[in-house]
């Protein structure tokens, strides 16, 4: 069984639980920065607000969710980590 094709909630959780992990340690030794996140977090909410359209269409349920936990994720890493901010 893959990752990439197995829809089942343990599957998300566990994907979701490895890329958080993973943002988070890249934050840690400032591969990322704050910065980098929150364009991320744009970059979710873009294309969660235009599901169906692009390259790659996603379901209008799942993108909502996934923005939603990026901006929490997002959240939680500028409190721990701090940086500064993108430029608007």
């Amino acid at each position: 069984m893959s990752i990439a094709t197995d829809p089942t909630p343990e599957t998300a959780d566990k994907s979701i639980v490895i890329l958080e992990s993973l943002l988070c340690l890249l934050r840690e030794r400032n591969i990322l920065s704050r910065a980098d996140i929150e364009e991320l977090c744009a970059k979710v909410k873009d294309r969660a607000d235009h599901h169906g359209a692009g390259v790659l269409p996603c379901c209008d349920k799942e993108a909502n969710e996934a923005a939603t936990i990026v901006s929490s994720l997002s959240s939680y890493i500028g409190q721990r980590y701090g940086g500064k901010h993108r430029r608007a």
